[in-house]
């Protein structure tokens, strides 16, 4: 794989809210009552996650620190009142460049199509392709953003509000296209299932599995 030049990141008051945010839900999860602030130190709490638990239990961990950002009426009446429909989903989309910034990084909105649960194709713009997705960058774990990211992500939007989404990492130049509105596939059936090791970023990276080992550890 070619060597990504590292992006510098300049983080503003709403996005070290955010960072804040989601590292005290995170380190409450897994229990430390001390960690690194900003950036890092979200992504140090994703590896802390990640040690003595297998792929399932890092997807429940993350959903549960998802679940409590929401309060559970309000997911329960947006699933209940909400249908993804084109608006639904492509306001979901703006929002995400908006909201999810200080995670992933820059994002702009392209149309899509997607498959309806009848099967039917519709053009819509609630698709969000990421730059060069932050989380991956800094982490440079597949198994990581598999886990930590894509899988927790895609069923907290698809279940818990009732608003389909499918992730698609790209790990060759780190860019994620995100798709309101679609259906998210079986893991199995994804080329991200048979993603090898990225060894020019992650320092546990193993030269011997293919796929990688902590996809499904």
């Amino acid at each position: 794989m070619k060597t990504i030049e590292k992006t510098v990141y300049n983080d503003n008051l709403f996005d070290r809210i955010f960072i804040a945010l989601f590292s005290r839900k995170m380190a409450q999860a897994v229990g430390k009552k001390h960690y690194l602030k900003g950036y890092q130190g979200f992504v140090d709490l994703s590896q802390e996650i990640m040690k003595g638990r297998n792929a399932q239990q890092q997807q429940e961990l993350v959903s549960i620190v998802l679940k409590s950002l929401v309060p559970s009426p309000v997911l329960f009446l947006i699933r209940t009142l909400v249908t993804p429909n084109k608006w639904v989903c492509e306001s979901n989309a703006w929002f995400s460049t908006i909201l999810f910034q200080w995670l992933v990084g820059k994002s702009t909105i392209q149309e899509v199509e997607i498959t309806t649960k009848n099967n039917q194709i519709r053009k819509q713009k609630s698709g969000v392709k990421i730059e060069k997705c932050r989380y991956l960058e800094d982490s440079g774990c597949v198994g990581m953003c598999i886990n930590m990211c894509k899988l927790p992500t895609q069923k907290f939007f698809t279940e818990s509000f009732g608003i389909p989404l499918t992730m698609t990492p790209n790990f060759e130049d780190f860019s994620c296209e995100m798709v309101f509105g679609q259906y998210p596939p079986d893991l199995d059936t994804e080329e991200a299932s048979k993603q090898p090791c990225l060894q020019n970023h992650c320092p546990t990276a193993s030269t011997f599995s293919k796929p990688c080992p902590k996809i499904y550890d």
